[in-house]
């Protein structure tokens, strides 16, 4: 039940449900009541909420009783038969006279063409950014342009930026978000959480409107259709329009929801998803990158999950994260939802891939596997869990295999060379890309579920090289802790050793941060960090993302760092000597070298490194 409206007497009601298919928005009246007699002539205007379109439904005098006249109005660009007026189950055409019995003039009701708010992947590209975010803009045009060359993407559609401001609007909340962040200091980690918690509250006690709501629940209603479930499990994540930029990559700035049935779950994680645009970590963000808080939008996506609960995912880089060497893919996998990858909450199975020999059969492209920890499995939570997802243990017997085939790594390498291709061509410049893959346990299929252009090494400037060594290679050193290495470069400062994100207030500018794992909630102190060290994750977790971003040196995957380094001791992070990254107890004395690429001359001989 959607909307309830009266003529300026309060003689009739009118209740309309509106439905949507593909592009075509039908608005149902299912009840009109009347308390008095009309005039001879009436009209019902029906008016768009968004724009100066109007379908006009006339009401004309017959003999023996009130007659509904339908004349779809067309204007402002929007065709007569993407429109069609419902009256109970039944369409009317335009033009067409259907009997009503005494229907009051002047009454009123909104409509909204659905691809002002909704639009399937189908409907959109990359260039639709402004509109749905970069998340739901890749999507689309993945689902449109590869998937006739066999890269599996799962439907969905998005909810606009549009939906978003019209929100905000309706329930007249912008000028109170703008009021609450007024004397907003990023500096100061109490005010930032205070302020940003504010604005959450406000947007979580505001209903979503009527309207909005019925075409998010007939869209998912379509894609339960095309699953043929009566509920379908979805992912709901937040795509906001100033995410996934060649430039900036706001990873993990916003919520994400897994395992969504329903009506009621899906309107929650919606609205949920539009708080999240002002985390504490999103608002910090925005304001370190330069964004007005009201010039970034926020589209979200309702996706259908891939059953990788009972299986495995993860995420892989078209390009080598580290050294950014680009005939290489780097592909890690987990068990379960790959939730715990990006989070940095497991250590990942890794395995590089050599682009040259992907097509040749006679040679094995993979050319490096290792064997992660995989502490952890993440899985749908039984129904009338408080949380849709949850952590197991993984059993030994998983943790000690890998959890995908040589046929399944290559498969995905052979995706990631085609999604890297077809944005390089778009974009028309070399573009590595960051995608995320799920393995749906229940059919064996692989899928891509996100892709993203690499931020850090399709930025670099490539005539520069810097180098990091210390100044005495033969001195005795003590090592505290040593993991996987970030970043090429080394860095010395206090260790702060935080146990848990609600104690990230009294971190200070060039500290070492010492942590079990990041998540976005920690952003806010990570752009104070000298470096950062971590007990869990893998070169493509959270705390490995943002140290590139940030260009400070990152080891994670240290197991026990924050039982092994003393709180408040000078430590020296040294991610300098390969894969394998150091922290080392006292400020060890380095220098950086800086060569300029172009003043050195070309070989005879080709080199590959």
């Amino acid at each position: 039940h959607l909307h309830t409206v009266t003529d300026a007497h309060h003689n009739v009601a009118i209740r309309a449900y509106f439905v949507t298919c593909n592009t075509i928005s039908f608005i149902f009246f299912s009840e009109i009541q009347v308390f008095s007699t009309s005039k001879p002539t009436m009209k019902v205007t029906v008016k768009d909420v968004t724009g100066p379109n109007v379908i006009n439904v006339e009401v004309v005098e017959t003999a023996t009783a009130k007659d509904l006249k339908v004349k779809v109005a067309e204007a402002s660009g929007v065709e007569a038969e993407q429109l069609t007026v419902m009256f109970g189950c039944h369409a009317l055409k335009d033009e067409e006279v259907v009997s009503v019995a005494g229907v009051q003039d002047g009454a009123a009701l909104e409509y909204v063409d659905r691809r002002k708010f909704i639009l399937w992947f189908s409907e959109v590209n990359i260039d639709d950014v402004p509109r749905v975010g970069g998340k739901n803009a890749s999507l689309g045009e993945m689902y449109q342009a590869l998937t006739p060359k066999g890269v599996r993407i799962p439907n969905g559609f998005a909810i606009t930026a549009e939906a978003y401001f019209y929100f905000l609007d309706v329930v007249g909340i912008r000028d109170d978000i703008k009021t609450i962040l007024s004397d907003l200091d990023i500096t100061d980690t109490r005010n930032l959480a205070e302020r940003g918690e504010k604005v959450r509250k406000l947007i979580l006690s505001k209903p979503l409107p009527p309207l909005l709501a019925s075409l998010i629940f007939t869209s998912y209603d379509a894609l339960c259709a095309e699953f043929g479930v009566e509920a379908v499990d979805v992912a709901v994540r937040s795509s906001a329009t100033a995410e996934d930029l060649p430039n900036a990559s706001f990873a993990g700035q916003q919520e994400t929801f897994l395992n969504i049935h329903g009506h009621h779950s899906l309107l929650q994680s919606c609205k949920a998803c539009i708080a999240s645009l002002f985390t504490n970590r999103a608002i910090a963000y925005r304001v370190n990158q330069g964004f007005d808080h009201f010039s970034v939008g926020l589209s979200v996506c309702v996706q259908k999950m891939v059953r990788s609960d009972v299986a495995s995912s993860g995420v892989m880089f078209s390009i080598d994260t580290e050294s950014g060497f680009t005939n290489t893919v780097f592909v890690t996998a987990a068990w379960g939802l790959g939730e715990n990858i990006v989070q940095g909450n497991v250590n990942p199975d890794e395995f590089y891939v050599f682009k040259p020999t992907l097509k040749d059969e006679q040679h094995k492209p993979i050319i490096m596997r290792k064997l992660g920890a995989k502490q952890y499995r993440m899985i749908y939570s039984a129904d009338g869990s408080k949380s849709s997802v949850r952590n197991i243990r993984t059993q030994k017997q998983d943790r000690i295999r890998f959890c995908v085939t040589d046929d399944e790594v290559i498969e995905l390498a052979k995706w990631a060379c085609v999604i890297e291709d077809h944005y390089t061509e778009r974009r028309s410049k070399y573009t590595p890309m960051d995608i995320e893959w799920a393995k749906d346990g229940q059919t064996g299929k692989l899928f891509i579920v996100q892709a993203r252009p690499e931020t850090v090494h399709s930025q670099a400037d490539k005539r520069k090289l810097r180098t990091f060594h210390r100044k005495d290679k033969a001195a005795p050193v003590q090592v505290l802790a040593q993991g996987q290495s970030v970043g090429a470069r080394m860095a010395a400062g206090k260790a702060h050793v935080i146990h848990d994100v609600t104690h990230i207030h009294d971190f200070k500018e060039g500290e070492v941060l010492i942590t079990d794992m990041t998540d976005p909630d920690w952003a806010p102190i990570m752009k104070k960090a000298s470096a950062i060290v971590t007990n869990r994750g893998g070169r493509t977790c959270h705390a490995a993302i943002i140290s590139r971003e940030l260009g400070v040196p990152c080891v994670v995957g240290c197991q026990t760092a924050t039982e092994s380094i003393e709180n408040g001791e000078m430590i020296t992070v040294d991610c300098s000597a390969g894969e394998t990254g150091v922290v080392l107890k006292g400020e060890v004395p380095f220098e950086v070298n800086e060569t300029d690429v172009s003043t050195i001359p070309e070989t005879k001989t080709k080199m590959m490194m």
